[in-house]
């Protein structure tokens, strides 16, 4: 069966990592309280999900190439404190 929509490079990402992690996506969404489908929207680039898409590079420490390197470093820290709670 052929998908719909391909997977994105930065879906493969999180795919591998996930594989290393040996977690699957839904155990992963549950852990850390993200909308399967905001996951599956990151595989496949059928939304950009902004807020997730840094919590997911910041959780499985991935680059995400894809942000603009303006206030990229501020915003990455507001993030990890928000992901962190500190």
């Amino acid at each position: 069966m052929q998908r719909k929509k391909p997977i994105t490079p930065f879906g493969w990402e999180i795919k591998r990592r996930l594989a290393e992690l040996e977690m699957d996506q839904k155990t992963f969404c549950e852990l850390y309280d993200i909308p399967p489908s905001r996951l599956s929207n990151l595989i496949n680039g059928s939304r950009k999900a902004a807020k997730h898409r840094k919590q997911v590079s910041i959780l499985l420490g991935l680059s995400d190439s894809s942000e603009p390197s303006l206030f990229k470093d501020e915003e990455s820290r507001n993030t990890e404190a928000a992901v962190t709670g500190r």
